[in-house]
């Protein structure tokens, strides 16, 4: 008799022809949800495939568009939980990378600040020239003019001011120039 009660499966090609009729109210109840309706087009039309690739198991006696509504819902949820995820990784993502500027612009600050006292303990055209091209960022043929030299001399010049500069600091930082300075600690040079 329970037999004889129950319908028939519903045929799979039905209940896309269902579903294909009320798209319209699908996507209207997704963008009511997302305030997107690019994005609740795209979802509906997931859920369609998912939809399709789930057909079987749509229940005799079930409605399509109760069953179809349950894989929106799913939909939703998941695309919630990917958004949410995606925001935590951005925001783990920003942290450290702010946390890195920040360590960098502090080893800047102390790492500048120890060899600008030492490029002043060079002579006066070496001092000048790691001013000028290496901390103003002027172009090395423009310091030449600047300085009435030949840009070749210019050259020259600064090559020797970055040597002496080196030598300067690694008088007064000793073995912690050699490891770029981190957790510098420099000692006033002596002369």
């Amino acid at each position: 008799m329970i037999a004889a009660m129950a319908k028939e499966a519903p045929d799979p090609q039905a209940v896309v022809a269902a579903l294909v009729e009320q798209r319209r109210e699908f996507v209207a109840f997704v963008e009511r949800r997302l305030r997107d309706r690019a994005a609740a087009e795209d979802l509906v039309q997931e859920a369609f495939v998912r939809g399709l690739e789930r057909a079987g198991q749509l229940r005799a006696g079930e409605s399509a568009r109760a069953w179809f509504f349950r894989i929106l819902r799913n939909a939703l949820l998941d695309r919630a939980r990917r958004t949410a995820a995606g925001e935590r990784r951005l925001a783990e993502v920003a942290a450290r990378a702010k946390a890195a500027a920040q360590d960098e612009e502090a080893l800047d600050r102390v790492a500048c600040a120890c060899v600008a006292r030492l490029a002043g303990t060079l002579s006066p055209n070496y001092a000048q020239a790691l001013q000028r091209v290496e901390l103003d960022g002027l172009p090395v043929r423009d310091f030449a003019r600047e300085a009435g030299i030949s840009a070749s001399n210019a050259g020259v010049r600064l090559f020797r001011a970055r040597a002496a500069l080196r030598l300067q600091v690694g008088r007064a930082c000793g073995s912690c120039a050699e490891h770029g300075c981190l957790d510098c600690s420099c000692r006033q040079p002596t002369e």
